[in-house]
């Protein structure tokens, strides 16, 4: 029970790794806000079987993270369900692949609208709430893309290796407020994403992984369980790679 009554929001996980997090959070003993674009029932379902398996509320907040004004709605309603966040986990991204000159100004905004913009506007906003913890946690999930740099990547990579700047920023900001920040920069996971990733670049990644797998979602979360508990409270700035050693 590593986040006993601690609140948790997290964006992003009605599946994937976020789904794995909200599922080790609440195992865990956290209460969680889970933040989505769009719920549905089989979604709902999942998280009301485990909010009776481990007796700890789950709340769900219907939220565009590419919409300004969409934030601003899921703060508000964030604000109403408590009025104190312990930790923040920024794991809602997008992905996107096609060689430099072929990305256009468009694709290349929408993408750092989500993963680079939407983390800075909604850690701004939940700031209110997590100088309110004792010992506040925001963790934001990059990408070991951010450092490969692999063709076809140039939008992608570019907004991951920004939430790593952020992270640091933040880390020194924060640090008198008692918050810790780190950065999560998974290497290829068996999710949705993979799907975008040819067999070819799969049989290279793992040519180039010591440990030749690929990562789970569950791998993913219990690093951010570590960041996300108490066991972490002298790490901030870091960026803790998970990528089989690639």
């Amino acid at each position: 029970m590593l986040l006993k009554d601690k609140t948790a929001v997290i964006t992003g996980c009605n599946r994937g790794i976020g789904l794995s997090m909200l599922e080790t959070y609440s195992n865990h003993g956290a209460k969680i806000i889970a933040c989505v674009r769009k719920t549905n029932n089989i979604f709902e379902k999942k998280i009301s079987e485990l909010s009776k398996e481990n007796s700890r509320k789950i709340d769900i907040v219907e939220f565009d993270l590419s919409n300004e004004s969409e934030i601003e709605k899921g703060f508000k309603k964030i604000k109403e369900l408590s009025q104190k966040v312990d930790i923040l986990i920024n794991n809602a991204g997008i992905n996107q692949i096609s060689l430099f000159q072929m990305t256009t100004l468009k694709s290349l905004r929408e993408i750092f609208e989500v993963n680079f913009f939407a983390t800075y506007s909604f850690t701004q906003k939940l700031l209110k709430l997590i100088t309110k913890s004792s010992n506040g946690k925001i963790i934001n999930i990059s990408s070991n893309a951010a450092t490969l740099c692999s063709p076809g990547r140039s939008g992608y990579a570019s907004s991951k290796s920004a939430v790593i700047a952020l992270t640091k920023v933040l880390s020194k900001e924060l640090g008198r407020y008692k918050i810790c920040v780190n950065a999560i920069a998974p290497g290829l996971t068996d999710t949705e994403m993979k799907n975008q990733t040819s067999e070819k670049e799969i049989k290279e990644a793992l040519n180039q992984t010591p440990l030749n797998k690929i990562a789970t979602p569950n791998d993913i979360a219990n690093v951010s369980l570590f960041l996300a508990s108490d066991l972490s409270n002298h790490v901030s700035g870091e960026t803790i790679f998970v990528s089989g050693g690639m």
